[in-house]
């Protein structure tokens, strides 16, 4: 395997093209994107498009970090560690929302694909790419 077609590539290519469609979809049609999400958006309050595109431009932002490690390896110890503090924040919020009430309990599970597994896919991901540079992890 060639440095820019590692195992990791691949990886990051399918994270960012996912991120990527969600980006996408939020931005050219946030009112169907906040409806038709099987994530149950509408919990979280009444729909606001200029808000689900403000968070669509942040997940293009995360979209294009992923894709820009995938295809520079010597860059993505600083990219993945900025897309790891974005996803780990996202998740955070999410825990903090459903333990406190905001959203009902049934959004451990429905939260879980969608925000908490890329967080936890992107952390070690990220310290990987840090010990592999000789980065303080």
């Amino acid at each position: 395997m060639t440095a820019e077609r590692d195992r990791l590539f691949w990886l990051l290519l399918v994270l960012a093209t996912l991120t990527a469609a969600n980006a996408v979809w939020m931005l050219v049609d946030p009112q169907r994107w906040y409806h038709d999400l099987p994530a149950g958006v509408p919990d979280t309050g009444p729909f606001n498009a200029h808000f689900v595109r403000d968070i669509g431009c942040a997940f293009a932002t995360i979209a294009i970090a992923l894709y820009w490690a995938a295809f520079r390896p010597r860059w993505r110890p600083p990219l993945l560690v900025i897309a790891a503090i974005f996803l780990v924040a996202h998740a955070a919020l999410h825990v903090f929302d459903t333990a406190t009430g905001a959203l009902d309990a049934h959004h451990w599970l429905l939260d879980l694909p969608g925000v908490y597994l890329p967080a936890l896919i992107a952390v070690p991901i990220a310290l990987h790419t840090l010990r592999r540079a000789g980065a303080p992890a």
